[in-house]
């Protein structure tokens, strides 16, 4: 039996070029394949590498025919790309957590800010500064960034919502006729999207703005006070009652049309009128 009987040629299952095409390329067998897919050529392995691990030297790849996975060894790196490799991979660990402590120290640094320019509004600047100044940092440090938390915190409170929902149960069952099945709708207060972007977005908004409007609002209002804090008080305590009578007269007043809405009939059109009983009777009887 001849050399050539025993051994088949070697095909390349990427460029499917023979071992007759090319003398001098170097073939590997890297999986338990056999046949014509048994064989390939290192450099159109090395490229169908690159292309499947997409620049990530270090993901495992395996044959698309049996699934054995390529066995691939490096040469040894010298002492300083070592080191370099080393470096970089602790870095790529680290940089998310490195990112999570930016944020959070940006998050923390911008509350602080918050609480004492909330501060200084509140009471007046000079006796803010004053104040900040005479207070123990780790106090400040502690205390100003939740002045912002309290606030948020505060504007979630959705108190309009309890007395609507008390107004429409006690005083105002005359709007829903009794009996006949009517339909009652849903409260406008319980149709709240608490999850919704623009739910969460006006909540943030309202809540860090309120200390500039109390502060408005105390001015304008409240002039022969004396000490700027009770007149911020007083501003935002006005402010909210103001804001949560016209929310709630809103939510009553649309619960109303809700409540007196009605289905109207199918409009007539191109002079059609509603069947009315007897009319197929009279069609038949007139064909006949």
């Amino acid at each position: 039996m001849s050399v050539s009987e025993e051994q088949p040629e070697k095909h390349c299952w990427v460029c499917f070029a023979t071992e007759r095409d090319d003398h001098s390329a170097e073939w590997v067998s890297p999986c338990r394949c056999k046949g014509c897919t048994k064989w390939i050529h290192q450099s159109c392995l090395q490229r169908w590498l690159d292309e499947k691990q997409k620049g990530n030297s270090g993901g495992a790849v395996s044959c698309p025919q049996c699934g054995t996975e390529y066995h691939v060894t490096f040469p040894k790196m010298g002492p300083l790309v070592f080191f370099l490799e080393q470096v970089d991979r602790a870095l790529s660990r680290a940089s998310p957590f490195a990112a999570v402590g930016v944020v959070a120290g940006t998050v923390y640094w911008s509350a602080v800010t918050y609480g004492a320019v909330t501060v200084m509004q509140v009471v007046g600047h000079k006796k803010g500064l004053y104040v900040m100044e005479r207070a123990d940092p780790l106090f400040l440090l502690m205390g100003l960034p939740t002045i912002p938390v309290v606030l948020v915190l505060g504007k979630m409170i959705r108190w309009e919502d309890y007395i609507v929902r008390l107004w429409q149960k006690y005083l105002f069952k005359h709007y829903l006729p009794s009996g006949n099945g009517r339909y009652r709708p849903r409260v406008p207060a319980d149709a709240t999207g608490a999850g919704d972007h623009l739910s969460v977005s006006r909540t943030l908004c309202g809540a860090l703005i309120f200390p500039s409007i109390a502060s408005l609002v105390g001015k304008i209002l409240f002039q022969r006070v004396n000490s700027s804090l009770q007149r911020t008080l007083l501003g935002g305590f006005v402010f909210v009652l103001i804001k949560g009578v016209l929310k709630v007269y809103y939510k009553q007043q649309k619960f109303v049309v809700q409540a007196n809405r009605q289905i109207l009939n199918y409009p007539e059109r191109n002079g059609d009128r509603p069947r009315e009983d007897g009319d197929e009777d009279t069609e038949d009887s007139g064909n006949e």
